[in-house]
């Protein structure tokens, strides 16, 4: 049976259940998908959020921490900005902390086994869902289809 992920409904209940979260694998280029979506978290949610990247010492005016085992708190949620080939090892780190509900993956990313290991295990597990976009689309920020509803438009409304 292949894996599958969580509904809609429940991912939206992960989110509202959800008060700190981990990015593993920020960066600090503003090129870089972990920024844009670090930056979104930051101003946008009521989330608490920590950044790990062994490579970094500061990523948007916030401390970063080498590992997960680094955090002075467990995250509720681990969103994953890593290669397929690091995701055992990411979750590896992830299992040895008590207390972490939610393995995010990014988009591009998805890894049955890991999923598998990990709700084995006991957490939740997203994969190929931008965090970013989830939160938006289900705080009115984007349509459930995905887009924006705010946009301008040309096209005349018929009454």
């Amino acid at each position: 049976m292949t894996w599958e992920n969580p509904s809609a409904t429940r991912r939206q209940q992960i989110l509202r259940a959800t008060r700190t979260v981990a990015v593993v694998g920020a960066s600090p280029n503003p090129a870089r998908a972990s920024n844009f979506v670090a930056t979104y978290l930051l101003a946008s949610t009521d989330f608490d959020v920590y950044f790990v990247n062994p490579n970094a010492s500061e990523i948007l005016g916030r401390p970063v921490y080498k590992k997960l085992a680094d955090l002075p708190v467990v995250p509720d949620l681990v969103d994953v900005f890593r290669r397929r080939e690091d995701l055992q090892g990411v979750l590896d780190d992830v299992l040895a902390l008590e207390g972490v509900r939610t393995l995010w993956l990014q988009f591009g990313l998805f890894d049955e086994d890991v999923a598998r290991r990990a709700e084995a295990a006991g957490l939740e597990v997203v994969m190929d869902r931008c965090l970013k976009v989830e939160h938006a689309r289900f705080h009115g920020g984007l349509h459930v289809a995905g887009f924006d509803t705010g946009v301008i438009s040309a096209r005349r409304r018929t009454s």
